[in-house]
């Protein structure tokens, strides 16, 4: 049964909307009482029959229909600019080519420090919740400032210039978000790299964006345990020829190894004074990379700029999760991940809210701590992962009713599609079925969410495990594999986006073609997202899963060509093969399927050291759960391995498995069958 989700006002939830004078007063052209717009169903503008000016409704369809009157009211009156804008989109998808704001100026950290600091300075923007319980941290508005300042005075102390790269290696601190937007201030471009990245992917990463400079922690706190963060960076930089110093921070007091490229980042900090002029930054200047898995081996730096992201970010951030001001906002992401970016850092800090830093783990010291914190901190707003719902779910109801959560409003989930269960689980249990449940769809790409239940119409239903609703100015279409539309309702195909929003990414750093390739070259015209979704009988988009070789662990995209170039290292293994398959608490787990040489004595030894080669390659998420081996693998006859079937075995849909008359020889499938039911048969019993 469909469950009910009442919405807030959309007189209050769009209030800035509304008093937007170009919004209201401008009649939505096209529209009538009679002939309405297309509808959402064929991925065009949506249906209004005499929408009130406004409404939720009225304003999808001035944001579809007329994007810069749209775009351009709110980014008028939602940004601080030093210089306004003179064109609000230049968008070719064809090219690639993405443009907002033109002519425009601003910068981000005045945006979401300056602004707020001249209004209230004592006004608190970080909680950090360290891993250790009940010892959490409250900056204000003004000591976030000031610290930025400091550090900006530093960066530029050290030789950092407007357009410089600098690499960020740290986990979720008030001084990590410091870093980040004292990169804004001075015109750098932050890449923040997931502190559990290896020292390899690390160093890929630093090569990839030539920074010149890398911050750290000497070590990191994660779930009772002590993470070498500085050894780790030791390590990368080795192989990093343009970095020039590392800025050392101290969360612990433990003394590291200091090297000649290594600065006391806090005692130079002491130094600089509390206060650094913003760079005025175009709207269209990089704001910062962040690097993503694709289907290929190697990872992809997606470029965010200025005033589009932040839009974007600030406008998503108030609408689909009901902030109102003097919320506390509680995203437990790691700044590592673009959720991170937009939902810990940027979009709260922009709307001037509380935000809240979550450095520990789902279970540490057990498995109340996530609703202990919301009980403490009295957090309005809950946005995590579905794989810490199921995590969670398995520890039983206990440990939430535990605690008063009377707090909460809204709950959130992003980062893959959240399954019945869990879904089901965090609105009655944890919401105790009264607060709204946000399913949200969005990429790194997209820069914030694009497809989510809010905002709505007063009262709209919300059904469970749907993301449903585009943002205003997110245009779905589903696509065939021939590149058409397919029209209607209760339809399936690649999702795809019709016209460009402020928060995109622009770019692959140093690769434009690839980022053509990889986003708008297989349908021409869009966007293509890489997932495949339904469309509901009512409309509604239901997200169906990665359409490529791209797999989400735990809410982490990781492309298996990554973890194949990982393990075809090891010298016995000439050949790989990774796929993902459905796991109860991740959501989806790597499978590999090796073939080793002929003469390789013991094979459990080989399997040991390619998790470790993993591990040490990519980061322990990437390890697949099971390593099967194999004497070949199923080939077409022009030697491409058909993962298709390899997916088809392990989850038990071997009867079915379609066409194999390209199959060089079909008689792999019996063999491989034969492997995989000893390998299982061998688990039973050990177990």
């Amino acid at each position: 049964m469909a469950t009910r989700s009442v919405g807030r006002g959309v007189g209050r939830l769009l209030g800035s909307l509304c008093r937007c004078p170009g919004l209201q007063a401008r009649p939505l052209r096209g529209l009538s009482a009679q002939g309405g717009a297309t509808s959402h169903l064929s991925g065009s503008a949506p249906a209004v029959a005499a929408a009130q000016p406004g409404s939720y409704l009225a304003l999808s369809a001035q944001a579809a229909q007329e994007p810069a009157a749209f775009w351009g009211s709110l980014a008028r009156d939602t940004l601080v600019w030093d210089t306004p804008y003179h064109t609000v989109w230049d968008c070719d998808f064809s090219s690639g080519k993405i443009g907002w704001f033109l002519g425009g100026q601003l910068n981000v950290s005045v945006n979401c420090l300056d602004q707020h600091v001249q209004k209230s300075p004592e006004s608190v923007a970080l909680i950090w919740e360290r891993d250790e319980p009940g010892t959490e941290v409250r900056i204000t508005y003004r000591e976030l400032l000031e610290t930025t300042c400091r550090l900006a005075n530093t960066l530029k102390r050290h030789g950092v210039h407007r357009g410089d790269r600098v690499a960020i290696y740290m986990p979720v601190s008030p001084l990590s978000v410091a870093a980040m937007l004292a990169c804004a201030r001075i015109g750098a471009v932050h890449t923040v790299v997931f502190a559990g990245f290896s020292a390899e992917s690390l160093a890929g990463r630093i090569n990839d964006a030539k920074c010149k400079v890398v911050i750290t922690f000497n070590q990191g706190l994660r779930g009772g345990r002590v993470v070498e963060l500085k050894k780790i960076v030791d390590e990368a930089v080795k192989n990093c020829p343009t970095v020039q110093h590392v800025l050392v921070a101290h969360r612990t007091d433990n003394k590291v190894h200091m090297g000649d490229l290594d600065i006391p980042l806090e005692q130079e900090m002491a130094k600089e004074a509390p206060v650094c002029t913003p760079e005025s930054m175009d709207s269209e200047d990089m704001l910062f990379m962040l690097y993503t898995s694709g289907s290929t081996g190697s990872p992809k730096g997606l470029v965010h700029t200025q005033a589009g992201y932040l839009l974007y970010a600030a406008l998503t951030h108030k609408l689909v999760f009901d902030y109102q001001p003097g919320d506390v906002f509680g995203c437990v992401a790691d700044i590592g991940w673009i959720t991170g970016h937009s939902y810990v850092v940027y979009g709260p800090l922009c709307n001037g809210a509380t935000s809240v830093l979550f450095e520990s783990t789902p279970v540490y010291p057990d498995a109340g701590r996530y609703w202990e914190t919301v009980q403490r901190l009295k957090i309005n707003q809950f946005y995590g992962a579905p794989t810490a719902v199921r995590l969670l779910l398995k520890y039983g109801d206990t440990w939430v009713k535990k605690y008063d959560r009377s707090s909460l409003r809204t709950l959130g989930s992003v980062g893959e599609p959240i399954n019945h269960e869990a879904w089901e689980w965090l609105y009655t249990v944890v919401g105790d079925s009264r607060c709204t449940l946000v399913d949200t769809w969005w990429q790194t790409e997209t820069g914030g969410i694009c497809i989510a239940p809010r905002p709505s119409e007063e009262g709209a239903e919300i059904l469970p495990g749907m993301a449903m609703r585009p943002f205003f100015g997110i245009i779905p279409a589903l696509l065939d594999e021939k590149g058409n539309v397919i029209e209607g309702s209760d339809v399936s195909g690649a999702l795809c986006i019709s016209q460009a929003w402020p928060g995109m990414a622009r770019t692959i750093y140093g690769d434009h073609q690839r980022f053509i390739d990889s986003y708008f070259k297989a349908y021409p015209g869009y966007y293509f997202t890489g997932d495949g979704a339904h469309r509901t009988e009512g409309g509604y988009y239901q997200i169906t899963g990665r359409m490529d070789d791209v797999i989400n662990i735990s809410g982490h995209r990781l492309g298996t060509a990554e973890i194949e170039d990982a393990m075809a290292d090891h010298p016995a293994v000439p050949e790989t093969a990774v796929i993902g398959y459905p796991h109860d608490i991740k959501g989806e787990a790597a499978f590999a399927f090796i073939v080793l040489k002929d003469d390789v004595g013991d094979a459990d030894i080989v399997v040991s050291e390619l998790k470790s080669t993993v591990a040490t390659k990519i980061a322990k998420y990437a390890v697949p759960d099971q390593i099967l081996v194999v004497k070949r693998l199923p080939k077409t006859r022009s030697g491409k391995v058909m993962r298709r079937l390899l997916r088809k075995i392990i989850t038990g849909g071997a009867q079915d498995l379609g066409d194999t008359t390209t199959l060089e020889d079909p008689s792999v499938i019996t063999e491989i069958l034969s492997t995989f039911q000893k390998y299982k048969d061998k688990q039973a019993a050990a177990k």
